[in-house]
């Protein structure tokens, strides 16, 4: 996606954010990618492409800045027991994207039951802390080379509400920053919690295959259908 066919930066909500693409007349569907840390609100644009006209494609960025141009949902450490993330700041971001949701929905009177949110990486933690804990807002969740944080268990919704929203887990094979255990960790709690998902492993790394980019647009098509 060129830069000509995103927005200029909003800042006129609870998260500065841009949109991808026309902005539709009278939106029916709200998709929300988040990024990755280090990056910026720019770097799923390409995502963000082909879906319908009446789809809302919005890219927030995050509210924590690294650098010119890098920003994060919280910081994180990696030692010998894997990543070590900041839970405050990661409860700040949760909270924060959740009211960022609900104000979107409201300024453009979309419905819960056609929004979803979906990040690459860090994003797709995000996402997932979300739509695990305020299934109300949401259809549905991806994690895109993500993973679910175990720490939000004493925040996830009740089983009955959980059973109404679905998600998307793409991950690749061969990923060396969040190893595909992740994804197989997802998948697993995901069903326990009886939550409705798809599992998608891809050939490489670290990284938004085209592969996975075209089977999370089939999903999202399917989910948000009428």
């Amino acid at each position: 996606m060129s830069a000509g066919s995103l927005s200029a930066l909003r800042t006129d909500a609870a998260l500065p954010f841009r949109i991808a693409g026309a902005m539709p007349s009278a939106p029916r569907r709200l998709l929300l990618l988040a990024h990755g840390v280090g990056g910026n609100e720019t770097n799923l644009a390409a995502l963000g492409e082909r879906f319908g006209d009446d789809t809302l494609v919005v890219l927030p960025r995050a509210p924590l800045e690294l650098g010119a141009g890098q920003y994060a949902w919280f910081q994180v450490a990696f030692g010998p027991q894997g990543p070590r993330p900041d839970l405050d700041a990661a409860e700040r971001s949760r909270r924060g994207l959740a009211d960022f949701i609900a104000e979107l929905q409201s300024r453009y009177r979309v419905a819960a039951s056609q929004t979803v949110v979906a990040g690459f990486s860090q994003g797709g933690i995000v996402s997932a802390s979300v739509g695990l804990t305020r299934p109300e807002l949401l259809r549905g969740f991806g994690v895109l080379a993500g993973r679910i944080l175990p720490e939000i268990e004493p925040l996830l919704a009740d089983r009955a509400s959980l059973a109404r929203i679905a998600a998307f887990v793409g991950h690749g094979r061969d990923d060396s920053k969040l190893p595909v255990e992740w994804a197989h960790r997802a998948e697993a709690w995901l069903s326990e919690l009886g939550v409705a998902h798809e599992t998608r492993v891809y050939p490489g790394d670290h990284a938004i295959a085209p592969a996975m980019a075209a089977d999370f647009h089939a999903w999202f098509a399917r989910l948000t259908r009428v």
